[in-house]
């Protein structure tokens, strides 16, 4: 997909080691729900359930409801989790909210980060056991981080370019509250059998988080775009 190595919107890639890279999809498995698979929601998968460990009845706050971030509260909300999702945008929260979140924050109406980690504190009296980071800046890093209640999780699943420069984490808090902070980078070829298992028995819809389609011709406009707000949800290419 070009990117650990070159990728394209191409009929053939060349996929290296392909022996251990490569997954073989289940039969009943249809093409749209295949391809909002990788790499958001099989990232929001590993970032949840392996590196995060949800478990039943826990709080989950999600900073961020784009394709990582709604996939990540669809997951945490089928494990039996109560999930807070926190975005900008009003249609990504409706859209976390069908995808089972149990609060949704307007995170524009908050004032900085300890405004949103402030409301979710309140809106799951205490603190997130669980709080994962799926935009990737400073501003939802700190607040996720300042989310957790004692001995909370915090998962960055959101990259952090170094160009932005490393943001200012407060380990006062991580010390005192006895904090575990760790990173997610997608998930191995290898973990795919849980995921699919749960996706044909319907536990899990990726391809209900599919809001747009869009032809090959319509890449380049999409791409350029990318930084700027959206309607919510995955947008597909579909060749034509």
């Amino acid at each position: 997909m070009g990117q650990a190595h070159w990728g394209s919107f191409a009929e053939y890639v060349v996929v290296r080691h392909a022996d251990i890279n490569l997954v073989g999809l289940p039969d009943e498995l249809d093409h749209p729900t295949a391809a909002a698979l990788g790499c958001r929601f099989a990232t929001a998968f590993r970032a949840v359930v392996s590196q995060g460990r949800v478990a039943a009845g826990e709080w989950v706050a999600v900073h961020g409801c784009g394709g990582v971030g709604l996939s990540a509260v669809m997951i945490a909300a089928a494990s039996g989790a109560r999930v807070v999702a926190v975005d900008i945008s009003p249609g990504a929260l409706e859209l976390a909210q069908r995808c089972g979140a149990t609060v949704c924050l307007d995170g524009g109406s908050l004032t900085g980060p300890g405004a949103v980690a402030a409301a979710v504190r309140e809106a799951t009296g205490g603190g997130a056991h669980l709080s994962l980071d799926a935009l990737g800046s400073h501003a939802t890093c700190v607040a996720s981080v300042e989310s957790l209640r004692r001995r909370g999780r915090h998962v960055q699943v959101g990259l952090l370019p170094a160009a932005q420069g490393r943001p200012a984490l407060p380990m006062d808090l991580v010390i005192a509250y006895e904090l575990e902070l760790r990173g997610s980078h997608g998930m191995p070829a290898h973990a795919y059998p849980e995921l699919l298992r749960l996706v044909t028995a319907g536990v899990l819809r990726p391809g209900d988080l599919i809001t747009r389609t869009i032809g090959l011709d319509e890449v380049p406009d999409a791409l350029t775009t990318m930084d700027r707000p959206t309607t919510g949800g995955m947008c597909l290419i579909e060749p034509r």
